[in-house]
């Protein structure tokens, strides 16, 4: 734990002295050795918080995003269970900072108690099996109307660079008469793309994780780039995607907007700090 109840003020932990955990009262013991992160841990071993996680500096360098008084606080439920989040923003929006594995039990759980929430994923362990492919106009776009895109694999180089259809060039594929369309590709429609970009891309998970796919809350992957992957379904195809979108506009989003859901949908200059 980064906080602490030490002389009734929340505090980091600070070498050689105990405080009071802000769930359970129990005993904390300050960390403050030269080789590991300053936290708080339990005296007594035992963590009173069950989703609770060693924390990593990727952790803190999230969480230091995020103004201190928002950091580590605790949600009591109507029937008296209690957990300490991540963050919550002064909007009432729960950021969850998941660096390891967890079961669908566990996730699932906790998206029932936060309801309002956000994953932030550290995606550094499958980097590797994680291929960002090509672009995707803005769905609401005039471009994207008259275009359905096949499925993009990394191993398949027409599908990964961009192929399509179009529904008004295809009338008997609408009416379900024959499989066989006029296959196009973005060499066609490329500069429309750019033009009307607005951070989708297609991807291809190896061996994807399937919980995050599967969440009912934003999950949004973090390649130690300046911006995070939102996965989510393109257009009226569901066409799985990724869209870039930048950590200061996701901050400032999670901060500001009433609904988590209601992250990054909107696009304004954001003021400077």
């Amino acid at each position: 734990m980064q906080y602490a109840i030490l002389d009734g003020q929340r505090s980091e932990a600070v070498a050689r002295k105990r405080g009071s955990c802000p769930i359970c009262g129990a005993d904390m013991v300050a960390k403050c050795g030269p080789r590991m992160l300053h936290h708080w841990a339990h005296a007594s071993r035992q963590n009173c918080d069950p989703w609770w996680e060693n924390e990593t500096p990727w952790h803190r360098e999230w969480k230091a995003r995020f103004p201190e008084d928002r950091r580590e606080l605790c949600r009591i439920a109507p029937d008296g269970e209690v957990h300490r989040a991540d963050v919550i923003t002064a909007s009432g929006i729960v950021v969850e900072i998941q660096n390891s594995p967890m079961s669908d039990a566990e996730r699932l759980s906790r998206e029932a108690f936060y309801k309002n929430m956000i994953w932030i994923v550290n995606g550094a362990k499958f980097r590797d099996q994680f291929y960002i492919l090509h672009a995707l106009p803005d769905p609401s776009s005039d471009v994207a109307r008259d275009v359905v895109w096949f499925k993009a694999r990394a191993d398949e180089q027409g599908t990964s660079y961009g192929m399509f259809w179009r529904p008004s060039e295809n009338p008997d594929r609408l009416a379900g008469l024959t499989r066989m369309v006029l296959l196009r590709t973005m060499r066609d429609i490329e500069q429309a793309v750019n033009d009307a970009y607005s951070g989708h891309h297609q991807y291809d998970w190896k061996r994807p994780r399937a919980g995050w796919l599967e969440s009912s809350c934003p999950v949004f992957i973090d390649f130690g780039e300046e911006w995070v992957w939102q996965l989510g379904k393109y257009g009226a195809s569901s066409l799985p995607c990724a869209r870039a979108v930048a950590k200061a506009k996701l901050v400032h989003d999670a901060m500001t907007e009433p609904h988590a859901t209601a992250i990054a949908s909107r696009f304004y200059p954001i003021p400077r700090s």
